[in-house]
Formats: structure tokens, C-alpha cells, sequence
């Protein structure tokens, strides 16, 4: 995360809707959905506060990596400290959220919900998108999401339509095939919550525990061998996962719907999809409908 703190760039893809910002390994597509000078409003106040979010998270990286230590300072940084907090007392360092972390930050700068009067936005959907971590807020309607089987071959699992009045605001997904580095050998975890970061501390522990200690058909590695500043340390992470019998698979997919459901029952979460190989688990409520 070092080394880029040039600044951001905006770009507007050919829909008009739709905002991506980059910024070295941030990469956000903001949907807008209102009247045209709303979302011009709203494209500016993304574009604003996306630019000061990476120099101000690598300020304070060294805390970020670490589970303990003083409350952080920056907006995003705090977003996910208190993200992780919700489910202490589990490992999980700030560095867990911090995607979704980026997308809620965006989201409330865009909505101004971080103030003491909001912005009059005049929007009724709005979508940030940071890499596959959203969020999401809307007044009406609903939304359909795609679910990821596998995020390497981009495999769908379904879909799922969340309403305006669902009570969720974020959706993560997390496995060992995906962008960070995982204790445990599911293919995709994906969980909506209240919010975004909240979601992808939830997939990121649900991830882990969706595992198989010693066998012979998973690979691991000290997580500081492949990324010598990781946050895990010598922590061994999934560095491959062999084909497994049905009845693998269904001992480590119950291990992480275990977890789901206490997750669920505390109020963390308002579902979860696991996936391994051939064998799927869903943990919801049973006013979130399919599509």
C-alpha cells in the first residue's frame, strides 16, 4: 500500500451512471441512481473524498497490521478498527475490513451521513463497489447480487435480491482463492450485513474457519513467506487445496455455517453463502429472498 500517493484517478464509464476511482490498489466503481445533477454531486463528493484515503491508511499501517494496540486516527482506519471489534474476541486485525471499509467511507461521504445534517443528495440507489466489497444504500426497490462460487475462475453461485428494507448495507466475499490471504480452505465465502465492513470482517473469519487441520490434500505456507509485511505474520496460510471426498468437504463447510449462525444469532450478520468445491451452505433469514 506504500508508494501510492499520487492522486487519485476518476473515470466515467460509458453508461453515465457509473464512477471508477483508482487509486494504486483501491479500485472503486460507484453506481449512482437519481436525477442527473444528483449524481453529478455525488460523482464530485466521491471523487473528493477518495483522494486523501490511501497516504492517510498508509500513515498508519504499522497500527493497522497489528490486532491491538491505540485507537487509529484516519476516517477509513477507524471504520476498521471498529469493524473488527464487533467480533472480539476472534483474531482479526483492522487490515481485515479494510476494503469494505473504503466502500462505507465512500458511501458516506457521497450521502453525507457522516454529518451532523446530511447532504439533500437527492439519490434512491447508490452502490460502491471496491473490489467485490459493497456498499450498498437505497430507498426503494430492491437490488439483485450475484453470488461468486470461486472468485479465481469467476464461477457463479446464484443470486439473491436484497430489498430496500432489509437492513443491509454491505456485502464481502472472501476464500483462499481470492484477493488476500486465508487460514482456511473455502472457495468463497460471501456475507451480507449491516454494513460493508462489518460483511467483510464477517467473510474473513468465516473463511478461516471453513478449514481441514493437517490434511494431506491442503497446502500451506507462513503467510510473512508470500508477503513479508502481512498482517498474519507466520500464521499459515492456503497456498492450495487438492480435490476432497463430499464428506471433507461437508465437515469443513459445517465448521464455517457453525460459526455463520452464531455470527447471525449476535446480530453481525444477516446471512452468509459458503461454498467449497461441489458442497454449498447458506446461513439467512427467511424473509431474504432468492432471486
Amino acid at each position: 500500500m506504500t508508494g501510492h500517493v499520487d492522486t487519485a484517478r476518476a473515470l466515467r464509464l460509458d453508461d453515465g451512471r457509473r464512477l471508477r476511482l483508482v487509486h494504486g490498489p483501491i479500485d472503486v466503481i460507484v453506481t449512482a441512481e437519481g436525477p442527473p445533477p444528483a449524481r453529478e454531486a455525488a460523482f464530485g463528493r466521491a471523487t473528493e473524498a477518495a483522494g486523501p484515503i490511501l497516504a492517510e491508511l498508509a500513515a498508519e499501517l504499522p497500527r493497522l497490521r497489528r490486532a491491538t494496540g491505540p485507537a487509529p486516527h484516519g476516517p477509513v482506519a477507524r471504520r476498521m478498527a471498529r469493524a473488527v471489534a464487533r467480533f472480539a474476541p476472534a483474531f482479526l486485525t483492522p487490515m481485515a475490513a479494510v476494503a469494505g471499509s473504503v466502500a462505507d467511507h465512500l458511501c458516506a461521504a457521497i450521502l453525507g451521513t457522516d454529518q451532523d445534517d446530511n447532504q439533500d443528495h437527492g439519490l434512491h440507489r447508490l452502490i460502491v463497489n471496491n473490489g467485490g466489497d459493497i456498499a450498498l444504500w437505497q430507498v426503494m426497490g430492491q437490488v439483485t447480487a450475484a453470488i461468486c462460487d470461486d472468485p479465481l475462475t469467476g464461477r457463479a453461485g446464484g443470486r439473491i435480491t436484497i430489498p430496500h428494507d432489509a437492513g443491509i448495507g454491505g456485502l464481502a466475499t472472501s476464500g483462499w482463492r481470492g484477493r488476500s490471504h486465508s487460514l482456511g480452505i473455502a472457495d468463497a465465502v460471501t456475507v451480507l450485513a449491516r454494513d460493508a465492513a462489518s460483511a467483510d470482517a464477517a467473510a474473513t473469519l468465516l473463511a478461516n474457519a471453513v478449514d481441514l487441520p493437517g490434511h494431506p490434500a491442503v497446502s500451506r505456507r507462513p503467510a510473512r513467506d508470500l508477503a513479508p509485511d502481512s498482517d498474519l505474520g507466520a500464521r499459515p496460510v492456503t497456498t492450495g487445496v487438492g480435490p476432497l471426498s463430499p464428506a471433507d468437504c461437508a465437515r469443513a463447510i459445517d465448521s464455517g455455517r457453525a460459526l455463520a449462525q452464531d455470527f447471525r444469532a449476535r446480530g453481525l450478520i444477516r446471512a452468509a453463502y459458503l461454498s467449497l468445491q461441489d458442497t454449498r451452505a447458506i446461513v439467512a433469514e427467511k424473509d431474504l429472498p432468492d432471486a
